[in-house]
């Protein structure tokens, strides 16, 4: 590998000879790691030409480093990084200061959570990930994928690939959403009442930013998905939470003075139970009778393999007042980031200028590469075969959960890629959760998923997306465990089966 002769700068405030500067430069670079060995150098006389020196300059410089080794000579080949070059320090490099600026003063707002969702950019090398919404590359359709990404980047989608939208969306996937995805769920929609966005969690963030300002009030459920109060608190609105229960969000609960209402009835993120259709009438009820907004996150919906999935609330609602969140990131995989937000035209028109602010669009070539995906038929077969999978994964799952006494706090009635547990009494699971680490186990713990500064430490979330069937019950088995040993440790009473 060649080393570009853009990388090398002189410092205009350097002292000594040219001659010395260079070779000080070029050995700064080779201890601070950033020029390896092997690696060749620019020739003398583009070195030169680049720094403005005369070539005899950098040629001496050259062959001074190579007298004290930082640099070998191979002939008309040039010279190259040598590999008996002082090796870069193992710690790294820290500066003197940290500059004049007090930044918790500078800070206008603050946007780093609290409590967050622990998921290891090494994941995959864990034997037993229990990680929710990670892709298995067994499942995925990487080869059709590819082909779809090809067919996009050919000239006959050259407009679709570079061009800029500005505020609009690919056609093609929007006419797939319109047609195939939303009827799926009995919900009708034009192409002014569609608007794609970079994954679920984006969408929430524009319906945020259009419903709510300072003076009105959100709520939303006790557990919910974490990122979804950040997104509340930085909008700066008021907002609380209601409890779940196991029929989901109890409209009879909600605050009276609520502008808008989070709700995830499909799945309930993160117990996973179904709000049935009665209560979802009621809800929707409540509504029109309080005047006020429903944004209806329905982020798993495709994964209903045990029957057909409950009509959701967008295809109940006969008074608009319902924005509706899908997302193909679950469906997919959750690099893709792309999702839609389905609602009445003036809100949709106002959630288009907002993102149209902040990144303009989704990029056209993952949205043309989606299309194709999803119209050549690609996706029915992927979500056929990753139901099918999940299906026996939640079995097995089922079963190790029973034989081993852990206690399941809820359970999708159609589906969905993951379980929600109850520890016994004094096991706090994020301690659990570090330990097992230490086994090749990965689980989340469910403290971040509740509001209030004293969340329930005992719940955990075990997801089967990327976990095959046959190591589940390993898995499970360790910790159960793990679950014991933590109580061994504490004197902890404990039981065969846990309450």
């Amino acid at each position: 590998m060649s080393i570009s002769v853009e990388t090398f700068f002189l410092d205009p405030a350097g002292e000594g000879t040219l001659q010395s500067r260079i070779q000080q430069m070029v050995a700064q670079g080779i201890l601070a790691g950033r020029f390896r060995a092997g690696e060749r150098l620019p020739s003398s006389r583009k070195m030169a030409q680049h720094l403005g020196v005369s070539r005899i300059t950098v040629t001496l410089a050259y062959t001074e480093l190579v007298a004290d080794d930082y640099l070998m000579s191979q002939g008309r080949s040039g010279y190259f990084v040598s590999e008996n070059a002082p090796e870069p320090p193992a710690f790294p490099a820290q500066r003197a200061d940290s500059g004049t600026v007090d930044w918790t003063r500078a800070i206008g707002q603050r946007f780093t959570p609290g409590l967050s969702i622990d998921k290891p950019a090494d994941w995959a090398s864990y034997r037993y990930p229990f990680i929710y919404g990670q892709a298995d590359k067994t499942l995925f359709d990487s080869a059709n994928w590819r082909l779809c990404a090809l067919q996009a980047l050919g000239m006959r989608d050259f407009a679709a690939l570079t061009s800029d939208y500005f505020d609009g969306d690919d056609p093609m996937l929007v006419d797939f959403i319109a047609r195939q995805a939303l009827p799926r769920r009995g919900i009708l929609a034009r192409a002014d009442e569609i608007l794609v966005t970079m994954g679920a969690q984006n969408a929430l963030w524009l319906a945020a930013q259009v419903l709510l300002n300072s003076r009105r009030h959100a709520t939303i459920e006790d557990p919910c998905y974490p990122a979804l109060r950040t997104i509340l608190t930085q909008s700066r609105c008021q907002f609380g939470a209601v409890a779940v229960d196991a029929d989901g969000l109890p409209p009879d609960d909600l605050p009276d003075h609520t502008d808008v209402v989070f709700t995830t009835p499909s799945h309930q993120c993160p117990t996973t139970t179904t709000m049935p259709i009665n209560r979802r009438k009621a809800l929707l009820n409540k509504a029109e009778q309080d005047d006020f907004i429903i944004v209806e996150d329905d982020y798993e919906f495709e994964m209903s393999f045990m029957k057909s999935p409950t009509p959701s609330l967008k295809s109940l609602d006969r008074n608009g007042r319902v924005i509706y969140v899908g997302s193909f990131s679950k469906s997919l995989f959750p690099g893709l980031r792309l999702g839609y937000l389905v609602g009445p035209a003036p809100f949709i028109r106002e959630a288009r200028a907002l993102r149209a602010t902040v990144l303009r669009h989704p990029p056209g070539h993952i949205q043309r590469t989606a299309s194709y995906f999803l119209s050549l038929g690609h996706y029915d077969a992927l979500v056929r075969r990753t139901s099918k999978a999940y299906h026996e994964r939640r079995e097995v799952m089922r079963k190790a959960v029973s034989d081993h006494g852990l206690t399941i706090a809820g359970q999708g009635t159609y589906g969905g890629s993951s379980v929600w547990l109850r520890a016994p009494r004094g096991v706090d699971t994020t301690v659990l959760a570090a330990q097992l680490r230490k086994n090749g186990v990965l689980i989340e713990p469910g403290a971040p998923f509740f509001a209030g500064p004293n969340p329930p430490t005992a719940y955990f979330r075990l997801a089967y997306s990327s976990l095959p069937s046959d190591r589940i019950a390993q898995g499970v088995a360790l910790i159960a465990d793990g679950i014991r040993n933590y109580q061994d440790d504490l004197a902890l009473p404990h039981k065969g089966n846990w309450p």
